[in-house]
């Protein structure tokens, strides 16, 4: 990708969207004015913040250590508009004393090289993934005016590979009184004639979220280049006793045959702060009802947002294959619901038994049922959505990746948020109870110049550096063994381990920490570590946890972090993954400057780090092999290390037809 000028300001995109008369309600600039007022508002809030902190700080007994750094705490961008927050990791402002002084060098090195993000601005939630005509489609929220969160209109790129990329013109933006807050997260179905159906919500002139239908102007054009919003918008409000603001981003539509109606799932909340899942039915998409009951719910865990559900095959002929997502329940079909939480900030899901009588979702496992067990990513990834990939036979998962830092350094650096790299999703056939996310196969054709370390062992409180030329984008691929006589020895390793409490890669057990530093520097002062640490749980069993380490801690006596700069927001993530018997532990590491994308055990668990290194960066980033055991050294029987090569992502031509393979 790109690294855009940080220097001068960004030339203006298109709109390719035509909007529709509209004798009933007045049409909205989508763009300039609206960002005015914005900055207006937050200038006089700014204001009347100082001026009552000025009123508030005439004590007439003074602290005689006042704090000199003290912070501005100001609402999450998002949250008043009714979706969850969209400010980046740090917090909106930090006083003058808390402010890394981030130089265009460091910033300029962040953007990344083979993940997609637009050319400038902020970008949130994938919306309406969809293959056709040759061309891969990527809608997505953006704000193209700024670096944050607002104004939010759909992106709109396409690709033939999931890997290179061409930036269309705005799809859709908020022209309407239904929209006119925000052209939200929404999901396309294909229909058997061919036709496209466009269902998203839009934020109302009044803070109401409804659905809306929006199609392709033009079937013939493979790039799908302009879209009409339905007459008939919106098309559904929100049902009684659910909240104006808590009925938003509808879900890929399935057939379903015992009535011939096309059936989808809208996400929210009851009174009793329970997460829900609507089911609405339709025959021509507009004109709805909403299915009796509920398909599943969950007391306590709050909003479900960017609900997904599809099929899942749980045959071995049919294993490494995806569902259509109209494929009925039957003896070798499970379905997944995945819902991203509004309380949390996570995507979650769970795979179950669907009855389209009953309208009913039963879990398989009711201890990891939504919202309470399984995730995708146990990092930083969220608003993830899925389509089906008919060329293919795949199911592909894309997923939100948020910055951490501040939303200053995001305006400075001119752009806000990324995609991980696009994922298959299949029913894993060995353990039965959980998917494997794994990237496409397309991501592969970026190595280049492999060099292998294979069958290394390394002791006890070792690190060893990995000779690497350019370690800021690479493929890892490692197996590690632990010797059987360790695992033996071990009879109370670490009973309740928990990665995010643990204190990370310094806090040494018997059986570990042990994996790979990455985005390192020379003396180590700035690291990422991606690691296995293994204990047991509290029926004597080993329990492998598969974590990725980004705060502040001590890792053979030496004080690190990911970065040196302390305007981000550092931390432990993973969680335990299942190994079976005769596996090794296995490790795939995607580096791509300020993304790091880890995978355990063939998928089974994934974690994803934004990380913002200062002095590991350029020809400075390193890559250490690391074993932080007490009581075993550790074998990489496989430790395999690919540079990788940029995508390319550029703006369409407008000189050119892109309508031709």
């Amino acid at each position: 990708m790109a690294t855009p000028d940080l220097e001068s300001p960004p030339p203006p995109i298109p709109h390719s969207y035509a909007p529709l008369p509209d004798s009933n309600a007045d049409t909205v600039s989508p763009g300039p004015l609206r960002s005015r007022s914005l900055l207006l508002s937050l200038a006089l809030s700014f204001a009347f913040l100082f001026a009552l902190a000025g009123l508030l700080s005439r004590d007439p007994y003074p602290n005689p250590n006042p704090n000199p750094n003290p912070e501005i705490v100001v609402p999450d961008r998002g949250v008043e508009e009714g979706v969850s927050s969209k400010s980046s990791g740090s917090g909106i402002l930090r006083s003058a004393g808390r402010d890394f002084p981030w130089t265009n060098h460091m910033l300029a090195w962040q953007r990344t090289g083979f993940h997609f993000q637009p050319e400038k601005n902020w970008m949130n939630d994938p919306n309406g993934p969809l293959y056709y005509k040759g061309w891969y489609h990527l809608f997505y929220q953006y704000n193209p005016d700024s670096a944050f969160w607002g104004n939010i209109t759909w992106g709109h790129s396409v690709s033939r590979d999931l890997v290179n990329w061409l930036d269309l013109p705005l799809a859709m933006v908020r022209d309407r009184w239904y929209d006119t807050n925000g052209v939200w997260t929404g999901s396309a179905t294909v229909l058997p004639d061919g036709q496209i159906v466009m269902l998203y919500t839009g934020a109302t002139n009044e803070s109401v979220q409804v659905q809306n239908l929006a199609v392709p102007a033009d079937l013939s054009d493979p790039l799908l280049l302009d879209w009409v919003k339905s007459e008939s918008n919106p098309v559904l409000l929100p049902p009684p006793g659910i909240g104006a603001k808590d009925f938003r981003d509808p879900t890929t539509a399935w057939f379903d045959p015992s009535d011939s109606t096309w059936r989808f799932v809208i996400g929210s909340k009851d009174d009793k702060h329970s997460g829900i899942a609507l089911v609405y039915r339709t025959k021509d998409f507009l004109s709805y009802e909403l299915v009796p009951g509920v398909l599943h719910a969950v007391e306590n865990v709050g909003m479900w947002e960017c609900i997904d559900f599809f099929p899942v095959s749980t045959v071995e002929s049919s294993s490494t294959e995806g569902l259509d997502t109209s494929v009925p329940p039957g003896d070798n079909v499970r379905h997944v619901i995945k819902e991203s939480s509004d309380d949390e900030r996570h995507d979650y899901y769970a795979i179950g038994t669907y009855v389209p009588a009953a309208n009913a979702w039963t879990p398989d496992d009711a201890e990891n049922d939504l919202g309470i067990g399984l995730r995708y990513d146990w990092g930083k990834f969220y608003a993830s959505k899925t389509f089906f990939d008919g060329e293919k036979r795949r199911r592909v998962l894309w997923g939100w990746i948020g910055e951490t830092d501040s939303e200053r350094t995001d305006i400075a650096k001119g752009w806000a948020s990324l995609m991980g790299v696009p994922r298959t999703v299949l029913f894993d056939m060995k353990t039965g109870s959980n998917l494997l996310t794994w990237p496409v196969e397309e991501v592969d054709s970026l190595r280049k110049g492999c060099k292998d370390f294979s069958g290394f062992t390394i002791g006890t409180g070792s690190t060893f550096q990995l000779q690497i030329t350019r370690a800021t984008q690479l493929d890892i691929e490692a197996e590690f063994k632990i010797n059987s006589e360790s695992l033996e020895a071990a009879v109370e390793a670490d009973v309740g381990y928990n990665c995010s409490t643990s204190g990370g890669a310094a806090n040494r057990g018997r059986l570990g920490p042990f994996g790979l530093l990455v985005l390192a520097n020379e003396d180590l002062s700035e690291q990422t570590a991606t690691y296995f640490y293994i204990s047991r749980g509290a029926d004597g069993s080993l329990r492998t946890n598969f974590c990725q380490d980004e705060s502040r801690h001590a890792l053979l006596t030496e004080h690190i972090m990911s970065s040196l700069a302390d305007d981000i927001v550092k931390r432990v993530v993973g969680y335990t993954v299942p190994v079976l018997d005769g596996e090794m532990l296995s490790l795939r590491i995607l580096v791509d400057h300020s993304i790091v994308e880890s995978f355990a055990q063939g998928g089974r668990a994934s974690a994803t780090s934004r990380v913002y290194p200062t002095e590991a960066i350029y020809n400075d980033a390193r890559v250490f092999l690391f074993n932080n055991a007490t009581g075993t050294s550790v074998t990489a029987k496989t430790l395999k290390i690919w540079e990788m090569k940029s995508a390319h992502s550029s703006p369409y031509p407008l000189h050119q037809s892109l309508h031709s393979p």
